[in-house]
């Protein structure tokens, strides 16, 4: 929850994106289309949440108006252990670039997770490597104090161009 009275909300946020989970979207999928073009015109960012689970179908991603990939957890948990997971992340990365989309890690827990998805090319990486959910006020406070760098308030951190060693010393 937002707390629309605090004053420095605004110089906190500095883009929004809504995450869509598709369920169903075949049935109303011209009407969904119709109101994520209207949200985009607002300039608000749409990822496709839980991308390779469930009803996210490639096709969605020659039909919907999308900006990011957000690659499940289930797959990045077993980089690392299943050697399936990896290429499965490796290939989203490269298959969102090769289309102009952004890419975010979800469940990212581990400095070796962090590093194979950063010498991929992943985009902005969340997960509990960097923080557990935080209460509003933490939360609001560590953004005040430059704490972190968000869309929101999601621990999601960037890393384009930055050499996986400088990221795992800075958090091992």
């Amino acid at each position: 929850m937002l707390d629309f009275e605090h004053k420095s909300l605004i110089g906190m946020v500095n883009r929004i994106e809504y995450a869509i989970i598709l369920n169903n979207c075949a049935r109303r999928e011209q009407d969904i289309i119709a109101i994520m073009i209207n949200l985009k015109k607002m300039g608000i960012l749409l990822s496709l949440d839980d991308f390779g689970t469930g009803y996210s179908a490639l096709s969605y991603l020659a039909r919907l108006p999308i900006d990011t990939l957000k690659i499940d957890q289930s797959f990045v948990r077993g980089i690392g252990q299943m050697p399936t997971n990896g290429r499965i992340c490796a290939a989203i990365i490269a298959l969102a670039g090769s289309l102009g989309l952004k890419t975010i890690s979800e469940g990212v827990e581990t400095k070796e997770q962090l590093e194979f998805l950063i010498a991929h090319g992943c985009d902005d990486i969340q997960g509990y490597f960097f923080s557990r959910p935080l209460p509003q006020e933490e939360c609001a406070r560590l953004l005040a104090a430059g704490g972190f760098s968000t869309p929101l308030f999601e621990p999601i951190f960037s890393y384009r161009n930055t050499p996986p060693e400088k990221i795992g010393a800075a958090y091992a």
